[in-house]
């Protein structure tokens, strides 16, 4: 696979206009190792939840709880995930971009070490979430990163290149944790995690800080905060950040019901459903190689309504393989997986777009665009909790209507020239 070069002479020779710091130059260490690290970081949302996947149902029996207890564990989450990114995002841009991600590191580290000593449902979800608020601060300081050093289509080319590289934790993650399950259990699956924190946090101090002091935002973080509600009115901003936020909400009700749509319903096999989730991740991955040779020809923005257009047409699809039965598992699995392959020409170009108006802010829009898209995934995966009936119903209503909501929002972009 390609990879654009992060560091390039072309890049390099222009540091007025896309503000890349001098510590970037010729000391920089391996662009493969930058590219690692920086996709590790983003990876933390999905490895997080995807590598015990396959241990719910197993988790929830453990535990003595229902499927709807076991679901919130993912929406605890998220709800951590989504709220932590607003305090991290003008952190970032205060005092630089690695500090807060070690400290963010640290609190993933031990809630990873909580979940695995939980003794109940409550108990986990509670150290999902301080799990959750540590792992948000590599995912939205990530992507930060690469505004400094990227600008329009080259930023969202960038995007598309880590979510390719970093699709390898959600294609492994749910066939890892099934072995993990197997050979010792659910507990297991996160003290495993809790050596993937260690092991990213020993690996963040090998690449240069991003933002140099010159370049940081002296505002305080109270008032940082209180601009977030310049950035929400923002037509464009909101627009290219609901985009995202309703297709994630689709995402996460797809994460959090298909163990038990594939697994309870229809009967699969634990170490197969790691291979039909696995071929959601192969379309993810597909996609976003495709966005990375488009996007710098035909513009985020047309990506982005191509695949919110797809997203409604395959949403509405699955809908109606759920309602009906017709083509029993094998329908499903296809069309969830269509509409999950849409993810590499949404989320890279909403997040692309959302970041082009405001670089001296890109911790901030980083994390206002990661709150909404988080935050929608607390309601689809909530709603698919809330709905469950042991059936694939609830899960596919509510992808349908994700995929629909995320049509209308890029509809409703106030669209300016966006490259």
């Amino acid at each position: 696979m390609s990879v654009p070069p992060l560091f390039s002479p072309k890049v390099q020779s222009m540091t007025h206009e896309l503000a890349i710091p001098a510590t970037m130059g010729e000391s920089a260490p391996p662009r493969r190792r930058v590219l690692a690290v920086l996709s590790a970081l983003m990876g933390f949302a999905s490895i997080s939840t995807d590598l015990y996947l396959p241990a719910m149902p197993v988790m929830g029996r453990d535990l003595g709880a229902d499927q709807s207890s076991v679901e919130l564990t993912v929406s605890g989450f998220l709800i951590g995930f989504s709220l932590g990114q607003l305090l991290w995002g003008p952190l970032g841009d205060r005092y630089g971009r690695r500090f807060p991600i070690a400290i963010g590191l640290l609190l993933f580290i031990i809630g990873s070490a909580g979940c695995a000593t939980a003794g109940s449902a409550m108990q986990m979800i509670a150290w999902r979430i301080v799990q959750a608020v540590g792992a948000c601060s590599g995912v939205v300081l990530a992507r930060a990163m690469v505004r400094d050093l990227y600008e329009g289509s080259k930023a969202a080319q960038m995007l598309s290149t880590l979510m390719t590289v970093m699709a390898i934790a959600p294609l492994l993650g749910p066939i890892v944790g099934a072995q993990i399950l197997s050979i010792a259990g659910w507990r297991a699956v996160f003290w495993s995690l809790v050596v993937v924190g260690l092991a990213t946090l020993a690996a963040l101090f090998t690449v240069p800080e991003t933002l140099p002091p010159s370049r940081r935002n002296s505002a305080s973080i109270s008032s940082a905060l209180l601009g977030y509600g310049g950035l929400l009115a923002n037509r464009s901003v909101l627009g290219f950040a609901l985009s995202g936020g309703f297709f994630y909400a689709g995402i996460y009700a797809y994460i959090a019901g298909t163990p038990f749509a594939y697994i309870d319903f229809y009967h699969v096999p634990v170490g197969l459903y790691g291979v039909l989730f696995a071929l959601g991740i192969i379309g993810i991955m597909a996609t976003n190689m495709l966005n990375t040779r488009l996007v710098a020809k035909f513009g985020g923005p047309q990506l982005l309504r191509l695949g919110a257009l797809g997203a409604m047409i395959s949403g509405l699809s699955a809908m109606a393989a759920g309602m009906t039965g017709w083509g029993g598992l094998w329908a499903l699995v296809i069309c969830l997986f269509v509409f999950v392959s849409w993810s590499g020409l949404i989320i890279a170009n909403s997040i692309g777009g959302a970041l082009q108006g405001f670089p001296e802010r890109a911790g901030a829009v980083s994390a206002l665009v990661g709150a909404i898209h988080y935050g929608s995934g607390i309601a689809g995966s909530a709603a698919v909790s809330a709905l469950a009936d042991g059936t694939p119903r609830p899960l596919t209503v509510v992808i349908a209507i994700a995929g629909v909501c995320c049509f209308v929002s890029v509809a409703s972009i106030a669209w300016k020239r966006h490259v």
